[in-house]
């Protein structure tokens, strides 16, 4: 069997992305329902990408679609509460990326979830896997941490 996942510390990821919680993330058993997570995890790292130049969700020639993703759960966040999503690059291949997220408790040395999920970019119009723009390399490559492949 595979090692059971352990929480990871703030110092395992490179750069953070601050996200307030909504009335709508709960669930009926008082907490963020577990698919509110993978939409932070998108949220968090497009808007690096965004921000870094990297990426152009309206107009740009190549796009980033999720083929794989996962997340394990290790303490509950509920409504009204912050959440900080730390991002790192785990791997960069030729046309994909594994991006890790980390989410905080706002203030919290160890994750409340991580995760994954892979992109693979391709071209907004044929959808065929394209070679990593060079923006995108350049911020990818900020948010690699040491261990990663």
């Amino acid at each position: 069997m595979p090692p059971r996942p352990r929480p990871l510390s703030r110092a395992d990821y490179a750069v953070f992305h601050t996200i307030t919680t909504r009335w709508g993330d709960n669930d009926a058993y008082g907490h963020v329902n577990n698919v509110v997570y993978y939409s932070w995890f998108d949220t968090a790292v497009n808007a690096y990408l965004i921000g870094q130049g990297a990426l152009d969700i309206h107009h740009g020639d190549t796009i980033g679609l999720v083929i794989e993703t996962q997340c394990n759960y290790f303490a509950p966040l509920a409504f009204p509460q912050t959440v900080e999503a730390g991002i790192r690059v785990a791997r960069m291949g030729t046309s994909s990326v594994r991006y890790e997220v980390g989410l905080f408790a706002e203030g919290a040395a160890q994750t409340a979830a991580c995760g994954h999920f892979v992109h693979v970019y391709v071209g907004r119009g044929d959808r065929r896997p394209r070679p990593l723009p060079a923006a995108l390399q350049a911020a990818l490559a900020r948010l690699r941490v040491r261990g990663s492949d």
